[in-house]
């Protein structure tokens, strides 16, 4: 099934976080808190500005992103767990620098 966000909503898929923490401390499930970070799987077409111009959303289909811990409407899609939100509801864009890829 093929689903295609409409506006400026955008399909998100949850990042999951580390299973331990820095100082090798293994966090069970039952302590861990949903994930503020994911991965832009779809991204709608945009908004039309009070002109009636289309303004495009500023993250684009695979961009890292972080949202509020509360934000978007989680679905199940081809039984997976997504999220549908707004783009204003993305915080911000983590960018990997060239010496962060370098690294890894």
């Amino acid at each position: 099934m093929a689903f295609r966000p409409l506006h400026d909503r955008i399909l998100v898929r949850r990042i999951e976080a580390d299973e331990k923490t820095a100082g090798g401390i293994i966090i069970p499930d039952t302590a861990k808190e949903k994930p503020s970070e994911g991965e832009v799987i779809a991204v709608g077409s945009g908004v039309r500005d009070d002109g009636g111009k289309l303004v495009e959303p500023d993250v684009k289909v695979g961009d890292r992103i972080l949202f509020g811990k509360w934000s978007g409407t989680e679905i199940k899609l081809n039984g997976e767990d997504l999220l549908i939100m707004k783009e204003s509801d993305v915080m911000g864009v983590i960018e990997q620098t060239a010496t962060m890829k370098k690294a890894a």
